[in-house]
């Protein structure tokens, strides 16, 4: 099992920057794909960006040049940079850790998001 716990949600207004962090513990694998999703209301989860335990990153179009992912192993933990923040940065992100597959096992709690005007 690993247990994944973000934080560092909130309020911000729009273009201003949040940094999102999530520790992951328990029966941890290094060499594994980490990543944020997100959840707007009435929307489905959408794939924010991810990292290979390597550091190769990968990330959706609507965010690049404005979000930045990075992890440190030692810590098992990664982080989420959000600047320029828009209105449509709005949702419950999730913090999730990959098989060995590359795809998501586990998720976090999610933490909230909100960018006002």
């Amino acid at each position: 099992q690993v247990q994944l716990v973000e934080s560092g949600g909130g309020l911000v207004q729009a273009g201003g920057s949040l940094r999102l962090s999530c520790a992951a513990s328990g029966s941890i694998f290094s060499m594994r794909t980490m990543g944020w999703y997100r959840q707007a209301p009435g929307k489905q989860r959408e794939l924010v960006a991810t990292i290979t335990s390597g550091g190769s990153t990968n990330y959706a179009d609507s965010v690049k040049g404005r979000f930045t992912i990075s992890r440190d192993n030692a810590k098992n933990t990664v982080y989420l940079q959000m600047n320029s923040l828009k209105l449509e940065d709005t949702a419950v992100y999730y913090c999730q850790y990959s098989g060995p597959d590359g795809l998501p096992i586990y998720w976090g709690q999610g933490t909230q998001v909100t960018v006002s005007s």
